[in-house]
């Protein structure tokens, strides 16, 4: 769970109309795979101590009803789909076995799910990434059903798939000094660890239908407040920062790797770790006063979640987190218009493929993603 995860659809949505020219994006399908900062409320139906659908959280959204959603308000998925006329995907496990939404995009993100099975254990229950598949296995039962084989390979073929995990690889379980792998394994060791079971996992997927993949890097794990406050001055972990950097750059040469292995794989690495750096060391540039510390005053390197007795902020819009994981929907705001920002303006930093750079937006798509 950290910040950088919560620009993760944004990404998904512009990058639809980037893969797939002919597509318009009203007709776009996505499957989304995460953690809490991708979630819309599969750990609802879980027994799972890693759930936001209680108050303060969605106090900003609409009804201030709170979903599942890990933040006061929106997701940064919720803005950009709002902006595309895309409706965000439904959580897998609201959909009845035959429901056509299958067809249309399925969220199956996961608060406390991680790249490795033993990843956010002590939460009890949520979808690990090898959860995420076998439901996503489901769902392309569901549209053979539906649509017949061969139509349902295409189906799969041309959808884009996002995958947002790892950092509850760092946060809940290599940088918690009481769980076995943090002791077991060097980082070198762990990460290899991690790059063997995600080469396992995207190539499952693949084998499955998916070729159009994004993988959002982590940001500077070792800014967000969970983490934070284990330093004596409340400073960003610099050892964190380094081996998030790590994780990043091996993740996309992997992504390079499968592209060359697999027929026809177009897997992207979204990288935005930067940008979001400047977001919390220069919060004032963005209309925000505090990036250390959260709304909700809970700034622990265990729990960190907004529960119904925290003492919120008096100003929820100047905070940069709202929990000691999660941004407020104010930076999500703020995230989503500089990613279309970035991507209006046919900007380098866009995603591309992990192989080889993407094309730039045409003006057709320049004129789909304009801000409105």
């Amino acid at each position: 769970m950290a910040i950088l995860r919560s620009v993760v659809v944004a990404v998904l949505s512009v990058a639809v109309l980037l893969i797939s020219p002919s597509s318009a994006a009203s007709s776009a399908v996505t499957y989304v795979f995460g953690d809490s900062l991708t979630e819309v409320g599969n750990n609802n139906f879980l027994q799972s101590l890693a759930k936001s659908n209680f108050p303060f959280y969605g106090i900003d959204y609409k009804g201030g009803v709170a979903t599942g959603r890990f933040t006061n308000g929106r997701t940064i998925g919720d803005i950009i789909s709002e902006k595309l006329g895309i409706p965000s995907p439904p959580p897998y496990l609201s959909l009845g076995p035959n429901d056509e939404a299958h067809l249309k995009g399925v969220n199956y993100a996961s608060g406390g799910a991680g790249i490795l099975n033993d990843t956010g254990l002590y939460f009890i229950q949520r979808l690990t990434f090898d959860d995420q598949i076998k439901y996503f296995e489901k769902t392309k039962e569901v549209i053979k059903a539906k649509l017949g084989n061969e139509s349902a390979e295409k189906h799969c073929n041309e959808a884009l798939y996002f995958i947002g995990l790892g950092s509850n690889d760092y946060v809940n379980n290599f940088l918690q000094p009481f769980l076995a792998d943090g002791q077991q394994y060097s980082h070198d060791e762990f990460v290899e660890l991690l790059m063997t079971t995600l080469d396992q996992q995207l190539t499952r997927l693949h084998e499955l239908g998916a070729r159009k993949i994004i993988f959002h890097g982590l940001g500077p794990l070792g800014c967000i407040p969970s983490q934070r406050v284990k330093s004596k001055n409340r400073e960003c972990l610099k050892q964190v920062n380094l081996w998030v950097q790590h994780f990043n750059s091996r993740v996309e040469g992997l992504l390079g790797d499968l592209n060359k292995r697999l027929p026809h794989a177009q897997m992207m690495f979204a990288d935005t770790y930067k940008d979001v750096l400047d977001l919390i060391e220069n919060p004032s540039t963005y209309g925000f006063k505090i990036s250390n510390t959260s709304c909700c005053n809970v700034d622990t390197s265990v729990g960190g979640l907004c529960l119904p007795n925290s003492r919120l902020c008096k100003n929820r819009t100047e905070y940069v987190f709202w929990d000691a994981f999660h941004p407020s929907d104010a930076a999500n705001a703020v995230l989503a218009a500089k990613i279309f920002a970035s991507l209006h303006s046919g900007d380098a930093n866009a995603p591309s493929p992990a192989a080889a750079p993407a094309p730039a937006p045409s003006a057709r798509h320049r004129r789909l993603l304009k801000v409105t």
